[in-house]
């Protein structure tokens, strides 16, 4: 296992299997003095934290499957589990890539109820820890936390339920515009960020620290325009400019490594713990104890998985043909992909071949072997065919480098930007640009650096590309810019509007 402090543990661990933090027998006043110690605030704070590593039935932000990952992941051009000609995997994935989402789909109302769950939490948690007189720190950690989580929310399905309390009912929870709920994120991260810890690592190892809660700000502000209309990029270029100069942040080498199977040490981002250096914040894995990441078990074909990394895989995820060709060969980034009859990383005998092309989604389906596979999160130990326990990066420093160079280009500042995109890509053993940045070139490079990261849906919607023809896909009109609100929470609330075109 790997070695974080004890009081982590406890935040992750004792509170996966307890859902219910009332449960907790306290009279009022020794209510008050356990959640105003530091043992009793970790513990309100657990029950939200455990909302974050992915696990079965959509829980969590990534790792495991049916949930908000797989929600954004495959909604955008990156990646998909095409239903196969052999009557293996659901549909919904493949309709979600396609655009035939409705409003009953599985994977939405799975998304819809995480996010619900987790605002609910956090309620109860700032409730429990203010009435408490507890620590600031952990008062700002709890409303961070409630704060990123209605980010999602808006990001997902516009304007949404909103509360603060947990008193009212479902029925006559009020839907409150996008705007006004940007608006009361945004004035949360503010008032409350100067109150996180500036500690990196240790302890706050896949907790909120003022970098990550920093990144959550810049990320409403780059998005503004989405949101309300507004453009906020001086604002996101202040913001960034904390993180750049006050963070101690860097790129993690990329250096070759004769000991990793993809040959980099940069695949060290996507292992067992991700670098200090460059992460700012983390999802902490280990498999059946504490969430699981099933992205590369979930790609692998079955055998071959077995061959490779001892378990066997699922043959699902698979990545486009047209994103693989977003890749230059010398870019170490193209190692994750697995397919041809010499790919990268180990070739045991009897290794499947995976073809790069998928003609057929849906009716009757892709052929077993169609589509390449990634191996970007390298299965770390321990594993099973359940998953494996590399952490996933929520954030990192890349990310802050391109989102100010974007800044930068579309302030009309493209001279600036040039060395930020330049210290990604001679990162990755690319080229530097022969020109400054256009937008685009922010865009691809981007995608290439966040692949199966979780952030190219709301890239696409930003630069304007997610309703283009992409391959497989249809262009769509406007309307999918947002996901329809799922059924069952309309037939639970009837004071909610279903969103525009559904």
């Amino acid at each position: 296992m790997k070695k974080l402090e004890y009081i982590l543990l406890l935040v992750f661990i004792s509170f996966t299997a307890c859902t219910d933090v009332e449960e907790e027998v306290y009279d009022k006043y020794a209510a008050k003095d356990f959640y105003a110690s530091p043992e009793g605030s970790d513990a309100a704070l657990a029950s939200v934290y455990a909302q974050i590593p992915g696990n079965w039935d959509g829980v969590g932000y990534a790792g495991a499957d049916n949930g908000w990952y797989d929600l954004n992941s495959m909604s955008s051009d990156e990646q998909v589990i095409p239903h196969r000609n052999t009557g293996d995997w659901q549909l919904e994935f493949a309709r979600i890539y396609l655009r035939d989402w409705q409003a009953s789909n599985y994977l939405l109302n799975n998304t819809w109820n995480w996010l619900y769950q987790s605002v609910f939490r956090a309620n109860t948690a700032i409730e429990q820890l203010e009435e408490a007189g507890a620590d600031p720190e952990k008062i700002a950690e709890a409303r961070v936390l409630r704060a990123f989580f209605y980010y999602l929310l808006i990001d997902d399905f516009g304007d949404v339920p909103f509360f603060v309390k947990n008193e009212q009912p479902v029925d006559s929870i009020p839907q409150t515009s996008r705007t006004d709920v940007f608006d009361f994120v945004v004035s949360e991260l503010e008032t409350y960020i100067d109150d996180l810890n500036t500690v990196r690592g240790g302890n706050y190892y896949g907790r909120l620290n003022r970098w990550a809660g920093l990144t959550i700000l810049s990320k409403l502000y780059l998005n503004a325009e989405v949101y309300t209309g507004t453009p906020m990029y001086d604002e996101c270029l202040n913001v960034l400019n904390e993180i750049i100069n006050e963070g101690g942040f860097s790129l993690h080498s990329g250096e070759a490594d004769a000991t990793h199977p993809l040959g980099s040490k940069y695949y060290e981002l996507f292992g067992d713990v991700c670098p200090n250096d460059e992460t700012i914040w983390a999802i902490y894995t280990t498999t059946d104890v504490v969430g699981r990441n099933i992205f590369t078990i979930r790609s692998l074909y079955g055998s071959d998985a077995t061959l490779l990394v001892g378990y066997g895989g699922w043959n699902g995820t698979v990545v486009p043909p047209q994103y693989v060709e977003m890749y230059d060969d010398q870019d170490v980034r193209k190692r994750q992909f697995r397919y041809g009859s010499d790919p990268f990383g180990p070739k045991p005998d009897g290794f499947f071949e995976y073809s790069l092309e998928i003609d057929n989604m849906i009716n009757p389906g892709a052929e077993p072997g169609a589509g390449a596979r990634n191996m970007k999160f390298w299965p770390a130990e321990p594993m099973s065919s359940g998953g494996a326990s590399n952490d996933f990066p929520i954030y990192r420093y890349a990310d802050i480098l391109l989102m100010k160079a974007e800044c930068l280009v579309r302030q009309g500042n493209a001279d600036e930007a040039k060395p930020l995109v330049d210290e990604v890509r001679e990162r990755a053993g690319m080229n530097t640009l022969t020109a400054s940045p256009t937008l685009n070139d922010v865009y691809d490079e981007r995608g290439r650096e966040l692949n199966w990261e979780g952030h190219r849906r709301q890239d696409m919607i930003r630069f304007g590309t997610f309703t283009h023809a992409n391959g497989l896909v249809p262009a769509v009109g406007e309307k999918y810019y947002l996901f329809p609100i799922p059924t069952a929470a309309l037939n639970a609330n009837p004071r909610l509007e279903q969103n525009p075109g559904w």
